[in-house]
């Protein structure tokens, strides 16, 4: 449930940093998302920056994941 709470208050926070920088600097937003299929990320995004950066987060948290899992089943890899 506390995981729950944390990530709904990071997604809040998010949206709403989103609100304020477009209050403050205009109505320029840009946007994108990552579908995560099995092992494989699925990245698009309003330009072209974004989905590459979107692509780059999305790779390394699914290779942190990966790292996670090995080292939480397997604990002698982490000696």
């Amino acid at each position: 449930m506390l995981l729950f709470a944390v990530a709904f208050v990071m997604v809040l926070l998010g949206v709403l940093l989103v609100v304020l920088s477009a209050l403050r600097e205009g109505a320029r937003v840009e946007g994108g998302a990552v579908v995560v299929v099995g092992p494989l990320p699925l990245a698009f995004g309003t330009s072209e920056r974004i989905t590459r950066a979107l692509l780059v987060a999305a790779i390394a948290l699914t290779a942190l994941a990966v790292l996670l899992f090995l080292l939480v089943n397997y604990p002698w890899l982490g000696r």
